[in-house]
């Protein structure tokens, strides 16, 4: 089997990438052969009085065999696995493949003993199209369209919405107690998605870390967590604890977020739990045409209206890896039940980013949908500066329909039991300290109710190479 990062190890759908191949082999070899005095300073980080600059700009080229235009809002820029509208070939500049492409500011700033003043402040970006990265837009571009029409672009819903900051929180740690910050972060459950995946997340070639469902305890809107309290400590260098809460904006419950996590490392070995627990939870979607003409009589603007399925989200996981050195394995599952909400939103409920929920769905589960997620996979440091990883991820949805549909398991209806499966390899090649090129492959297909309205194909391949700088 041909190596997933040589030039001609796709030519027959990687031809448009042979001239970036070629660039990043020179460059490799230009690397290789020098021999003047190229080491960086001991300390390049840019810091100055404990506040330190950071980012990463990431930018590839990719074939998609089924899939839809590259967006130039979506964080990823294409959907990398087989969404409804994947209705051709598609190659294009993608930004964020192997990281999510940003800048950033952080702060550690000693208050007293041993106690000090955190911060962070982190934007981002596309870099193909310079905007900000908005999932949201993407639904709202698409208002209207139907995937019959063949003329969607990539649209898919996020918790990245065009906000200024992704992360936005300040607070107090201490070594002996823990950290304690406030403000909008990543949620716990997206922590340890980052860390247990083999592809840490990455977007190309992970299905978790394109996908926020998982990283979300249901919907990816909740991978970050505006209005939070989040909490972490490590005991004895040893055990770690972490809760974290998001308060309500209504009465009661409405609009509440609960996690709680515990784990422990040892001896190469690290294992982690979460329990999520997320009351009103939002999965936006695009309108369609006959929701679209309503929007002036309700006072609503298409450029800004979404559709959104609310729902009571419960998730529990666990997720381990353990590492031999060299090489390093990884593995987790993931157990999510979405119930109608014990308090449904109204239609123009404000979501993030500014946008409106023009029309509501609290009545999609007759009964609770269960989602599995599970992974396993293997990161192998062939040399120091090369990283080969192969990774299995899978979903399993139960049948949660009633009437005619009840324990159905084909694609009838989306309340059908239903599969999908996804299968990936890439190379990291680390050029320099702060310069990379990858490339990989990731496969993806759904079966039964997870492929309901899937006109066109169910399954897409998605090659890749690209090139990522950081500091």
């Amino acid at each position: 089997m041909r190596s997933i990062g040589s030039c001609n190890g796709y030519v027959p759908i990687l031809r448009d990438g042979f001239l970036l191949c070629a660039l990043l082999a020179a460059t490799g070899a230009a690397q290789g052969q020098s021999t003047g005095a190229t080491t960086a300073p001991a300390d390049d980080g840019l810091t100055f009085h404990g506040i330190t600059l950071y980012g990463t700009v990431d930018l590839g080229l990719q074939y998609q065999t089924h899939g839809a235009p590259i967006s130039d809002y979506y964080p990823a820029g294409s959907a990398d696995i087989v969404q409804k509208n994947s209705n051709r070939s598609v190659t294009g500049i993608t930004p964020s493949n192997l990281s999510q492409s940003r800048i950033g500011l952080q702060g550690l700033e000693p208050i007293g003993g041993d106690w000090s003043a955190v911060f962070k402040l982190e934007t981002f970006f596309n870099p193909q199209s310079g905007q900000l990265s908005d999932a949201l837009k993407s639904l709202t571009q698409n208002n209207g369209r139907s995937v019959a029409s063949g003329t969607q672009t990539t649209n898919l819903d996020s918790s990245v919405a065009g906000q200024a900051f992704q992360q936005s929180y300040a607070g107090i740690s201490s070594k002996l107690y823990g950290t304690l910050t406030f403000g909008r972060q990543n949620t716990l459950l997206a922590d340890g998605i980052a860390k247990y995946d083999p592809n840490y997340a990455s977007q190309a070639f992970s299905l978790i870390g394109l996908s926020g469902t998982t990283a979300g305890g249901g919907d990816t809107e909740d991978r970050r967590l505006d209005g939070s309290l989040k909490y972490v400590a490590t005991y004895a260098g040893i055990a770690h604890f972490g809760a974290m809460f998001k308060p309500n904006t209504g009465n009661g419950l409405t609009d509440s977020v609960f996690q709680v996590n515990v784990g422990g490392e040892y001896a190469g070995a690290s294992v982690d739990a979460y329990y999520v627990k997320r009351n009103d939870a939002i999965a936006a979607a695009s309108l369609s045409a006959a929701q679209v003409a309503l929007l002036p009589g309700l006072g609503y603007s298409s450029n800004n209206s979404l559709a959104g399925t609310i729902s009571d989200n419960t998730s529990f996981s666990i997720m381990a890896l353990y590492s031999f050195g060299a090489p390093k394995i990884f593995a987790g599952y993931e157990h999510i039940s979405s119930a109608n909400p014990t308090t449904p939103l109204p239609a123009g409920y404000n979501n993030i980013g500014g946008y409106v929920l023009a029309f509501v769905n609290n009545a999609a589960f007759p009964n609770d949908k269960i989602l599995q997620v599970y992974w396993a996979g293997v990161k192998y440091a062939v040399t120091p500066n090369i990283e080969l990883t192969a990774a299995y991820y899978g979903n399993k949805q139960n049948s949660y329909g009633t009437g005619g549909d009840a324990g159905c398991s084909t694609s009838v209806a989306s309340t059908c039991s239903g599969t999908l499966n996804a299968y990936s390899f890439d190379a990291v090649w680390r050029l320099t300290k702060h310069f990379d090129s990858y490339a990989g492959v990731m496969y993806t297909g759904v079966h039964g109710g997870l492929a309901n309205g899937y006109l066109f194909h169910t399954t897409d391949m998605n090659p890749t190479i690209g090139i990522r700088y950081s500091f």
